[in-house]
């Protein structure tokens, strides 16, 4: 299906969209586990914040792996400290989305997996450009 899709380097970068894509999904359960593993000793909020270190850490190495095999230099925890700077903006929108339905959603509050997904979903697309434009080069 993707050799039909325009010149090789569209369908390289249409192919590590989606195999991102994949990736930021086992992310989003790894987000997930995380809020309803603390989410009883920490809250909604002061969940939302190891999960999401625990899922950008799943989700460097998940890429690092699979996604942008071979691409990116330098030792790993450099790597993974890019990864987490670069995806700021990605972070801002993801948690954002995540703490403004906790606030202001009963339905997000009772199951917070919706608001994780969305979270996830707001930040995505700039965590994608980031990581192919500044980590994986």
């Amino acid at each position: 299906m993707l050799s039909r899709l325009g010149t090789p380097a569209q369908r390289e970068v249409v192919g590590s969209f989606l195999r991102f894509g994949v990736v930021g999904a086992s992310g989003v359960v790894v987000d997930t586990a995380v809020v309803y593993a603390t989410k009883g000793s920490l809250g909604l909020n002061g969940a939302g914040i190891p999960a999401y270190l625990v899922a950008a850490t799943w989700t460097w190495a998940f890429n690092r792996w699979w996604t942008f095999a071979g691409r990116g230099s330098g030792p790993m925890w450099r790597q993974w400290l890019r990864f987490l700077a670069a995806n700021m903006t990605g972070f801002v929108l993801n948690r954002g989305a995540y703490f403004l339905l906790i606030a202001f959603s009963a339905t997000c509050r009772d199951y917070p997996v919706i608001a994780v997904g969305l979270g996830a979903i707001a930040g995505m697309f700039a965590n994608f450009l980031a990581s192919r434009r500044l980590v994986f080069r």
